[in-house]
């Protein structure tokens, strides 16, 4: 419970961490998103304002004579201009005579060279104020709130006398509302945004803790497990040195005690070397000793070896049809042989007296296949997807009596996977189990 507490605070950190981290990068990119939309709807609309105000400034500086003086060809630009303190009635669709203004908005204002207002034509506010900024762009607002976007551009007569000031701008009310609508929306939907980021974060969290965690519950039950085959032996040793110790044994009990420890040593000492194997073979520091190895002598010499043991556990142990053509592969002879070793050894174990063991070795493609057959007591469908794990016996009273720890098959698999094959089993209960290992060769 208490790991199990660890782990999932682990994994609400973990998601909190990329919900932090998604919810910056989405705020930056959703302050982005506005800020690059508003940036091209002003250089649009400084565009368009820059283009009229540039057609008129051309058309309008080589009529001019007298600086501050408002010519009669001005009105024949712009007819429905606005003398200052003259009142005119007029179309409110100003400059349309220009072909360029199609929207409404837009206004014109001529200033003298002190900043006073000689006319003004379009939809121009009468309390927008009057300003002559050294810089052209301006952006102004009216008394109900109203933004207006204006570029002042200094007029000149024919012979280059400054005359006064022009000043084309536009409403930037419909930017607004446009930009009120971008900010709503933005607003509502980054939340909604951070929540499925949450969810996803939880989510994803899990996927990321889980095997961590699975691959730390197979070290503590690793742990667990090898203590406790540790502790048989040690217990034994212990027993046996204290029997000695305490009591007046003769010669025939003191050599039985030294027998007994002997074994027990023995077992300690495989079940250690067992554990160094798998080790190395984990870290890969095995893999490096690779050369040209022959199949069909060595499954002949572990046929050869084992067939006294099979006979002491009066079984029948034989070689099947083996490839009559040497199959030759690139890998480590010591693992190739305890890897057969062990498949022999699992099956001598679990089958029963009068059983038969067969070993094939054959050829398919470009791969060796070796096969151990036997007429054991099988393996439940079940168990068959553990059978590989450290530690796991399918009989554990049996293979406690025969002095096995439940890491042959392990390291079998592990020596598979170091020549880059492929272990799989076949079986049925109470009626034998078929291991194929196929293995790349030349």
């Amino acid at each position: 419970m208490k790991h199990s507490q660890v782990f999932h605070i682990t994994r609400l950190r973990l998601a909190g961490l990329y919900a932090g981290t998604m919810g910056v990068i989405l705020t930056i990119c959703a302050v982005g998103f506005y800020e690059a939309m508003a940036h091209s709807h002003v250089s649009e609309l400084n565009h368009r304002i820059e283009s009229v105000a540039g057609t008129l400034h051309d058309g309008l500086e080589a009529s001019l004579q007298q600086p501050g003086k408002l010519e009669p060809v001005v009105q024949k630009f712009v007819p429905t201009l606005s003398i200052s303190g003259v009142t005119h009635s007029h179309n409110s669709t100003a400059l349309h005579y220009l072909g360029v203004f199609q929207e409404d908005g837009y206004y014109i204002r001529f200033l003298d060279l002190s900043g006073q207002l000689l006319a003004s034509g379009g939809q121009v506010p009468s309390d927008l104020p009057v300003q002559i900024e050294t810089e052209p762009w301006q952006t102004l607002e009216a008394s109900d709130g109203t933004r207006y976007r204006q570029l002042s551009l200094l007029l000149k007569t024919a012979n280059q006398t400054s005359w006064g000031y022009m000043q084309v701008g536009r409403s930037l009310s419909e930017l607004d509302k446009h930009m009120v609508w971008v900010r709503l929306i933005l607003l509502v939907g980054l939340p909604s945004a951070m929540l499925l980021v949450v969810a996803a974060s939880w989510w994803l969290a899990g996927q990321a803790v889980q095997p961590v965690y699975k691959s730390y519950r197979q070290m503590q039950q690793f742990t667990a497990d090898a203590a406790h085959e540790l502790r048989t032996p040690l217990a034994a040793i212990q027993a046996n040195l204290e029997s000695a110790l305490t009591a007046d044994a003769s010669d025939a009990d003191a050599w039985d005690i030294l027998r007994t420890v002997e074994r027990q040593n023995t077992r300690l000492s495989q079940l250690v070397h067992d554990l160094l194997i798998l080790s190395r073979m984990d870290s890969q520091e095995l893999s490096a000793k690779r050369q040209l190895c022959n199949l069909n002598d060595l499954v002949n010499d572990l046929v050869e070896e084992f067939s006294a043991l099979a006979i002491a556990a009066n079984v029948s142990f034989t070689a099947g049809a083996s490839s009559t053509v040497p199959i030759v592969l690139f890998g480590n002879e010591e693992q190739l042989y305890r890897l057969v070793a062990n498949l022999i050894t699992n099956s001598i174990q679990y089958t029963p007296v009068g059983g038969k063991i067969t070993v094939h070795l054959k050829r398919e493609d470009h791969c060796a296949l070796i096969q151990v057959h036997d007429t054991g007591i099988g393996i439940a469908p079940s168990e068959q997807s553990r059978i590989f794990d450290r530690f796991y016996r399918v009989n554990s009273d049996r293979s406690r009596h025969t002095g096995g720890a439940g890491l042959g098959l392990a390291i079998a698999q592990a020596i598979v996977q170091a020549h880059h094959g492929t272990i799989q089993v076949e079986s049925e209960r109470d009626k034998g189990s078929i291991f194929t290992v196929q293995l790349p060769c030349k």
